[in-house]
């Protein structure tokens, strides 16, 4: 008689928990019949307070041991690359580890999307830390719904851009978008009523720098004060010179400060009276605040040695570390999807777990995704001071697991082991 194969059995049974699991949370599950199988087994219809909503994605279900890759899982692309990518309808993959019992999602439109066609990924990386069950429903229900909502309206102009620079931008947010003569890409990024902006540069690897429109034109042009604003030099931003703008960069720069400003003071109306100011430093005569900055390089030589630091003093930082993530039930989405495809990728999970003086001297030493899953795994935060801060000041680490107190180390001394003589 013939014989039902254990893989089969285990795919079967995460499909009908997942399909259970949306159907008790009275979302609408469609399952695809396997002779029209073409790397999705559901489609899902999101419902909201009782009521059917527009927004449906696709899902392919895999199941077992054998999905287990580095310390995460991965699915196949295969021949679903373009499809998955370049559908209408996004694709998420979801795992059933049958030893766990717990099921683990990915957004496989977005890591393909990322990644571009140049580089396409073999595999789409899950997470473990992307857990899906009652408790975290609705939470993947509504980044689902906003990732379905970015490619409607002028949404899908942004997201189109936050996919090619790696930035999640708002609704709100002026963003706009510039392609210089040799096809290198420019998006300068503001905040209403910020007089700062962002310029990310495809040239640059898309390494935000910030500027203001004084700091651009700093040793070209004496800009009138009221078009400045009344802002005054700020020495810690960039300049068109520090960029290496063209011409033509530099007067498309610049209009864009003009027209958000226009957008954000609004057309004029006499009857509107004037703001009273909430205590700027021009008012108050207090010393304007130093934007953070400092280059990247400096930036993560600073962070890596602070790590090896840590992990010499405490050689099962990384594993305590890790364990701390794992438990972390409020990582940011955006976290979630970096760690999917670093997290399954055996030579940089490898690295990461060897880290120590003894493998690494610099950055250089290490694959970037190396560095990058080492930061995920053991810093919660990194906060950037003025630059005219020492740099033990200007860089504060916030750790997944703190560092430990004097008194904690003087117990743990009085406790180690005397040395033999």
């Amino acid at each position: 008689m013939p014989k039902i194969s254990k893989g089969r059995r285990v795919g079967q049974a995460a499909v009908n928990a997942l399909r259970s699991l949306f159907e008790e949370h009275d979302h609408i599950v469609q399952e695809i019949s396997g002779q029209n199988d073409f790397g999705e087994d559901l489609y899902v219809t999101f419902t909201h307070n009782g009521h059917l909503t527009s927004d449906t994605i696709k899902v392919q279900v895999k199941g077992g041991s054998s999905r287990r890759r580095g310390n995460g899982y991965a699915v196949r692309v295969d021949q679903h690359g373009d499809t998955w990518a370049n559908g209408n309808i996004p694709v998420y993959c979801v795992v059933y580890d049958p030893d766990t019992r717990q099921l683990h999602w990915a957004n496989g439109t977005q890591q393909l999307r990322r990644s571009g066609p140049l580089s396409p990924p073999r595999f789409i990386g899950v997470s473990p830390n992307a857990v899906l069950d009652d408790t975290t429903m609705e939470s993947f229900v509504a980044q689902a719904r906003r990732y379905v909502g970015r490619y409607r309206d002028r949404q899908a102009v942004l997201t189109h851009l936050g996919e090619m620079s790696g930035v999640e931008f708002d609704q709100a947010d002026h963003v706009l978008h510039f392609v210089n003569g040799y096809d290198e890409d420019l998006i300068f990024w503001k905040r209403p009523g910020d007089r700062v902006a962002t310029l990310l540069l495809s040239a640059q690897d898309w390494e935000p720098v910030l500027v203001t429109l004084e700091s651009l034109m700093r040793g070209r042009i004496d800009i009138p004060e009221e078009i400045r604003g009344g802002e005054s030099p700020d020495p810690d931003l960039w300049t068109a010179e520090d960029l290496e703008l063209s011409p033509s960069e530099i007067m498309w720069a610049t209009s864009c400060f003009m027209s958000t400003r226009e957008a954000d003071e609004g057309p004029g109306d006499d009857a509107i009276g004037l703001v009273e100011c909430a205590g700027c430093p021009d008012c108050t005569d207090e010393e304007p605040v130093e934007h953070g900055r400092i280059e990247a390089d400096l930036l993560h030589d600073y962070l890596l040695a602070r790590i090896l630091d840590r992990i010499a003093a405490e050689p099962d930082l990384m594993r305590r570390s890790i364990l701390a993530m794992r438990e972390d039930g409020e990582l940011g989405p955006e976290i979630v999807a970096e760690l999917g495809p670093l997290e399954t990728e055996p030579r940089v999970v490898r690295q990461v777990n060897m880290l120590s003086r003894a493998t690494v001297s610099t950055v250089d030493d290490m694959e970037p995704g190396a560095f990058q899953l080492a930061v995920l795994y053991l810093i919660h935060r990194v906060y950037i001071g003025g630059p005219s801060l020492p740099l033990g000041e200007q860089v504060r680490i916030v750790w997944r697991i703190p560092e430990p107190t004097a008194s904690e180390k003087a117990v743990e001394n009085d406790q180690a082991p005397a040395a033999r003589t």
